[in-house]
């Protein structure tokens, strides 16, 4: 598994994470057992990913429970990450919700420190940034977690925390099917602001064994109006599928494998985070870590996304 550094001052990362979203259950309608579960994070972590990415809202925090269990035989070989949420659905980010949820987090969790901690997505409650990442820096400067991050935040965000405390990394939505902040991974990687992806896989659609009536009977989150299903979207992107699936097939690797090494092989891009409650499909993940695409193929599919 090829390794990338975090930014200009964070750890030695795996090019693919493992991402417990899915380990929480309450999102995709998951009904394997805590053992299945379990075994797909090692599963992925034998196979040469050196993290995994959880959050205290994921489940209800059953998503750190099982990490942590995942973990326990390991934890010297194992980045963890996990990312507070604003009130209601999380912590808060006022600084004494900050603290409380942090100890919430690593209580958990079953571990001393947090390697990456980050604020999930911006507080809409009234609570200025700059108090959250303050204490935030608090815990830093107490040995509490050893590197900051954001996630789902826009530059002008990630601006006015980075004139407090520098910004480790952003965790933002980044797949062939979402270019959106294609720009903001490309200027962060360029002010020292390590980048992981979510949602490399397009939830689904990039493995190339979603089929089109599959995603229409979807009956979770993904078919809401702002979910990444809709009749619109899906028009769109299962053409872009199909004018992917020869390329794979060329190169003899999956779907999902090409997707996750085209987006780590994108400028500002760290690593990519993948998830999965299956031990195989983890394994077959974290294969992508060693797949490097050359010039004429990235062209190729940059010409498939761009019409």
């Amino acid at each position: 598994m090829r390794m990338n550094q975090l930014g200009s001052k964070g750890p030695e990362m795996s090019v693919i994470g493992f991402g417990a979203w899915e380990a929480g259950g309450d999102m995709w309608g998951a009904n394997e057992s805590e053992t299945s579960v379990i075994g797909a994070m090692r599963a992925g972590l034998d196979a040469g990913m050196s993290w995994i990415d959880t959050a205290e809202v994921y489940g209800k925090g059953v998503s750190e429970g099982l990490v942590g269990r995942a973990v326990a035989d390991r934890r010297d070989r194992v980045l963890v990450a996990t990312k507070l949420a604003p009130a209601s659905e999380g912590s808060g980010f006022r600084p004494d919700q900050v603290r409380a949820g942090c100890e919430g987090s690593l209580a958990r969790l079953g571990i001393d420190v947090i390697d990456l901690y980050q604020l999930h997505w911006p507080d809409s409650t009234g609570v200025p940034v700059e108090e959250t990442w303050g204490a935030m820096s608090e815990l830093q400067d107490a040995g509490t977690v050893r590197f900051l991050g954001v996630s789902n935040f826009d530059r002008n965000l990630i601006e006015r925390c980075e004139a407090i405390r520098h910004v480790d990394s952003l965790q933002q939505e980044f797949s062939m099917l979402a270019l959106e902040d294609r720009e903001l991974i490309r200027w962060c990687g360029e002010h020292g602001t390590g980048v992981v992806t979510y949602g490399p896989l397009g939830y689904g659609l990039l493995t190339g064994t979603v089929s089109r009536e599959r995603a229409l009977s979807a009956s979770d989150w993904r078919r809401s109006d702002e979910g990444p299903f809709t009749d619109e979207r899906l028009d769109r992107d299962f053409v872009i599928v199909e004018a992917l699936r020869p390329i794979a097939e060329r190169l003899g690797i999956t779907m999902a494998q090409l997707a996750l090494a085209w987006n780590v092989a994108q400028p500002g891009v760290t690593s990519a985070i993948a998830g999965s409650r299956d031990p195989g499909h983890a394994g077959d993940n974290a294969a992508a870590g060693d797949v490097e695409l050359d010039g004429s193929t990235l062209a190729e599919i940059e010409g498939v996304l761009t019409g």
